[in-house]
C-alpha cells in the first residue's frame, strides 16, 4: 500500500487525528501527512502512505491555496475563532470598514515579506512549541519567516466578514494574515473559517471525505495516487538494466546507465532533483546531480 490519499478534512479533528483514523480504516501504520491544517480548517490534506512517506518533504514544499473568512472587529489569542465558536459567544459588531479599505490594506501582504507566526503554533522557541509556551501563560513570539503570496483576492465583504482567496508558499499562516490585516485596518480581526483548496498539485478534485474512507475501509486503497504519478514537476531519467540495479542499491548512476541518450541533456540543464525510473515507468528514486556528471540517489523507493 504505497501512494497518496488526499482527504477533504472536516472541521474539528486535528491533522494527527485524521492520520490516526486513516491508519485504523486502512489497517496501515505507515501513514503521515504533508502539512498541518488547524482543527477549525477544512479541505485538502494529503496523506502519504507506505513508501510515499519517504517523499513527504518533497510533497510538502509546494504552494498552497485557501479560501478564508476573516472576521473584522476583534482579535483573539489564537488568531482564529475556535474559542469563540466553542463558547457560543456572538460575533463582534461589524466595524465601519469599506471594501476599498480592505483592498488597500491587502496590498501590504502581496509578494514576499516577513510574516510572524501566531503565538499558538507549532513553531519552536528554544526547542519548545510556541503553543505549549502559550498554554503555560508564558507566550513568546516565534521568529518571523519569509513567505511569498502569489495570489490574494478579496472576494466579498459582508456583515463584517471579509472573504479572501490566497495562494502562498509553504509555511504561510492564514491566521497571521487575518490578525495582521486587522491590525493594518485598525479594527482587529481573526480567522473565522478556512478551507484549503490546493496543496502542491493536489486539489479538492482529488480529495475524498474522511467518513467515506472509514466506510470503505481497506477498499479505499483504490483511491491512492500511485508513486509513479507523484512529483510531476521533476524531470524523469529512465534507466537501463544496469542503472536500475545501481539506483536500487543507492549507488550513483551516470549517462551510461540512461536508457535514452537525450536524457543527458536533461541532466546538463537541470540542477535540482530528478526522478529515476525503470523503462516501464516505475519510480525507483529521487536523485540529485553530483560531481563528475553523476546522479546520486537521495531517496530510494524500492
Amino acid at each position: 500500500m504505497d501512494g497518496v490519499l488526499v482527504i477533504d478534512k472536516p472541521s474539528g479533528p486535528t491533522s494527527h487525528d485524521v492520520v490516526d483514523r486513516a491508519r485504523r480504516a486502512l489497517r496501515e501504520k505507515r501513514i503521515g501527512h504533508t502539512g498541518t491544517l488547524d482543527p477549525l480548517a477544512t479541505g485538502v490534506l494529503p496523506l502519504v502512505i507506505g513508501r510515499a512517506t519517504r517523499l513527504a518533504s518533497f510533497l510538502s514544499s509546494g504552494h498552497k491555496a485557501y479560501d478564508a473568512q476573516v472576521r473584522l472587529g476583534s482579535v483573539t489569542a489564537t488568531y482564529d475563532a475556535a474559542e469563540r465558536l466553542a463558547s457560543g459567544e456572538p460575533p463582534p459588531p461589524a466595524p465601519a470598514v469599506t471594501r476599498a479599505h480592505v483592498e488597500m490594506a491587502l496590498e501590504e501582504f502581496r509578494g514576499t515579506y516577513l510574516q510572524a507566526p501566531p503565538p499558538y503554533s507549532a513553531k519552536k522557541i528554544g526547542g519548545v512549541a510556541a503553543y505549549r509556551l502559550a498554554r503555560r501563560n508564558t507566550p513568546a513570539q516565534p521568529e518571523p519567516v519569509t513567505v511569498t503570496v502569489s495570489d490574494l483576492v478579496l472576494l466579498a465583504l459582508a456583515e463584517g466578514v471579509a472573504h479572501i482567496r490566497v495562494t502562498a508558499t509553504a509555511g504561510f499562516y492564514v491566521r497571521s494574515l487575518a490578525h495582521d490585516l486587522g491590525a493594518r485596518l485598525g479594527c482587529g480581526a481573526h480567522l473565522e473559517a478556512l478551507r484549503r483548496t490546493r496543496a502542491g498539485h493536489f486539489t479538492l478534485d482529488d480529495a475524498v471525505r474522511l467518513d467515506v474512507v472509514e466506510a470503505e475501509g481497506a477498499g479505499a486503497v483504490a483511491r491512492l495516487i500511485p508513486l509513479d504519478s507523484l512529483l510531476p514537476d521533476l524531470p524523469v531519467i529512465c534507466l537501463n538494466d544496469r542503472g536500475v540495479r545501481r539506483a536500487s542499491h543507492g549507488n550513483s548512476v551516470s549517462s551510461e546507465d540512461f536508457e535514452h541518450p537525450d536524457h543527458r541533456v536533461t541532466v546538463a540543464i537541470h540542477t535540482a532533483q530528478v526522478r529515476l525510473t525503470t523503462v516501464s515507468g516505475t519510480l525507483l528514486a529521487i536523485a540529485s546531480p553530483a560531481p563528475g556528471g553523476l546522479l546520486r540517489p537521495a531517496i530510494v523507493l524500492v
